[in-house]
């Protein structure tokens, strides 16, 4: 498509662009530590990780995949680097990215640490070509990060998502909107975004394997059955995916930290330092959004399963002590001694609150929120948990990692 200007601007009703960083975490180690340019990168979550988290180019290259485990990539590839996880230095780099895609529209949507939404519809008038506008976004996010990107370019969030991947690394796919529904047609289903394994299940059960075989059934199946999700899953199979840039983030719905530790643990100790060491997390992050709870899931997985409950208090709370009995009761009822490989610790429907301390209050309660508002300046100044409950001073098996839904700024500004 050589100019916008020149075409029907009615065959692109919305130009959505999706910026995705070439194994963002792997070029980051590259470009800080330059000896390890073309080498095969492993990263893991800690030098005691045993799964890969993400890898160089190089690496894939043999065959290494991210979720592989450590073991099985040095199998295919002897040589491999294993290079611990810094989220910190990770979230700096996407926040500079973030803050500079703005410059080219305020339309944006930040998906994920290394993954952005922008929406160009406002800009037609000043874009000479998508392909033009995508190698200005390639050119700035090089630029001010040292970092290459991917970019899709397309009428939709969905399908510019699927054109982003298409072309990795370095890549530029442009895919018109009047153009997107025969590309996707021989696409599996659960390449697209958002398609897990039971909703894939759902749609073979249908006679759905092929993006082009989502007509054959009516919308209102995947409607009764998934609701709102269930339709736009049927329109975006067909590249008309509904869904607008999302520029704000909602509310909390809920707060939590979850751990992964090793396989079958009965180790009472440790589980309940990763028990509380996940209840500081969260009790952390809830004063410094000044949220409170009085409801919250804490639950061990084993094997067969979530081992827990949904636990509710007659008043809210936001202190990591006061969580971490709540999942000690827990596991004194629910816990038999089954092997647990994750912990997760979750406020439910957090509540704004007032950090103020009330005057009304007295003693124990004005006591520990004096004593976290201090611990938490500290903390906030020295790093995570600088001062922490002396069991989780030996916690370098548990480093820190980047949440799924990261934002660089807000309650999903999360480490």
């Amino acid at each position: 498509m050589a100019n916008l200007e020149a075409t029907n601007k009615d065959s692109w009703p919305r130009i959505i662009a999706l910026v995705d960083m070439n194994s963002f975490f792997a070029s980051i180690e590259q470009m800080d530590y330059p000896e390890l340019y073309g080498r095969p990168v492993g990263v893991t979550n800690g030098l005691q990780g045993t799964c890969i988290i993400t890898c160089s180019y190089e690496a894939r290259s043999w065959g290494i995949k991210t979720g592989m485990r450590l073991k099985e990539a040095r199998k295919l590839c002897p040589d491999i680097i294993q290079r611990p996880s810094r989220p910190k230095r990770y979230a700096q780099i996407s926040t500079r990215i973030m803050s500079a895609l703005k410059a080219v529209t305020p339309d944006i949507e930040v998906f994920s640490v290394d993954e952005a939404f922008l929406d160009l519809t406002h800009c037609k008038k000043i874009i000479h070509s998508p392909e033009q506008i995508a190698k200005r976004i390639q050119d700035l996010v090089c630029n001010v990060s040292g970092i290459s990107c991917s970019v899709g370019i397309s009428g939709d969030k969905t399908t510019a998502k699927y054109a982003a991947k298409q072309d990795k690394p370095y890549g530029i796919t442009i895919i018109p909107p009047l153009d997107a529904e025969s590309r996707l047609k021989n696409v599996p289903v659960d390449q697209l975004c958002g398609i897990g394994k039971g909703i894939k299940r759902f749609l073979n059960s249908h006679g759905v394997y092929k993006c082009g075989d989502m007509k054959n059934i009516p919308i209102s199946v995947l409607g009764k059955h998934f609701g709102h999700p269930g339709r736009r899953i049927w329109l975006m199979a067909q590249g008309k995916d509904p869904e607008q840039i999302q520029t704000t983030v909602a509310p909390p719905k809920s707060i939590g930290h979850g751990k992964v530790m090793p396989p079958d643990t009965r180790d009472k100790r440790v589980i309940l330092t990763y028990l509380q060491h996940m209840s500081e997390k969260v009790g952390a992050r809830l004063r410094k959004h000044d949220f409170k709870s009085s409801a919250f899931f804490i639950g061990l997985k084993s094997k067969n399963g979530w081992i827990g409950s949904k636990l509710k208090l007659a008043y809210s709370i936001d202190d990591g002590l006061k969580i971490m009995q709540l999942g000690e009761n827990m596991i004194r009822s629910r816990w038999h001694g089954e092997g647990i490989h994750q912990i997760q610790v979750t406020a439910l429907n957090p509540q704004q609150s007032n950090q103020q301390i009330d005057f009304l209050e007295q003693g124990e309660h004005a006591n520990i929120a004096v004593k976290n508002r201090v611990i938490d300046s500290i903390n906030e100044k020295y790093g995570n948990l600088t001062i922490a409950p002396s069991n989780l001073m030996h916690r370098s098996s548990m480093p820190d990692v980047i949440a799924p839904a990261w934002k660089p700024s807000g309650h999903r500004q999360t480490i």
